[in-house]
């Protein structure tokens, strides 16, 4: 016992403490990466399948809201849109209607990179979107360009779509600006 006593009383070399100072920073590494959420490989073997191209082809009808961070319902809204493609460019036209009557248009301009990867462009993405799909899952990531009284602020946008059924689809994003978590949007579409 004494030994032990003396041997945790002893000056530690400072190789030592960088050593344990290592597998501590590996240790907390291991455990966050157990926390990095979900992937869209995660969903491949989930039915039906999401083909963007063919649901996004057509008129659409979604009804959506966002909620600021403390979950409070900050403002409804209905999207009309129409989705074309000829090949492996595609175009979505939405056109926003909110709870206090003002509107909104977005013009998405989309492309096909294969593999169940895709881009996309609009007016107010800051550069370009980024998605992937598997199964029936899809995952946009990009900056939107959001008016805020007066103001413009550059929010990032991680937008996850599930695809329920031909006809249904489940789309929930969540909004953060500095890696600060400002409030989420959820939509329900309808394929007409």
């Amino acid at each position: 016992m004494k030994a032990l006593a003396d041997i945790s009383r002893a000056p530690r070399a400072p190789w030592l403490r960088r050593a344990c100072l290592g597998l501590a920073c590996a240790g907390l590494a291991a455990l966050l990466s157990g926390c990095a959420g979900p992937q869209v490989r995660d969903y491949a073997r989930e039915q039906p399948a999401l083909d963007l191209r063919a649901y996004l082809d057509g008129p659409l009808t979604a009804h959506g809201m966002f909620t600021d961070r403390s979950g409070k319902v900050v403002k409804r809204f209905t999207v009309h849109m129409t989705g074309r493609w000829q090949g492996d460019e595609g175009q979505l036209d939405e056109h926003f209607v909110y709870s206090d009557g003002t509107e909104q248009r977005r013009v998405w301009h989309l492309r096909h990179l294969g593999d169940g990867r895709y881009s996309g462009r609009a007016d107010d993405v800051v550069g370009e979107a980024r998605g992937e799909g598997a199964g029936n899952a899809f995952r946009w990531r990009y900056t939107l360009a959001l008016p805020v009284d007066g103001r413009v602020w550059n929010v990032d946008m991680d937008d996850w779509m599930f695809l329920m059924d031909g006809r249904h689809m489940l789309n929930r994003t969540t909004m953060r600006k500095f890696g600060i978590h400002l409030g989420d949007v959820t939509l329900a579409f309808v394929k007409e």
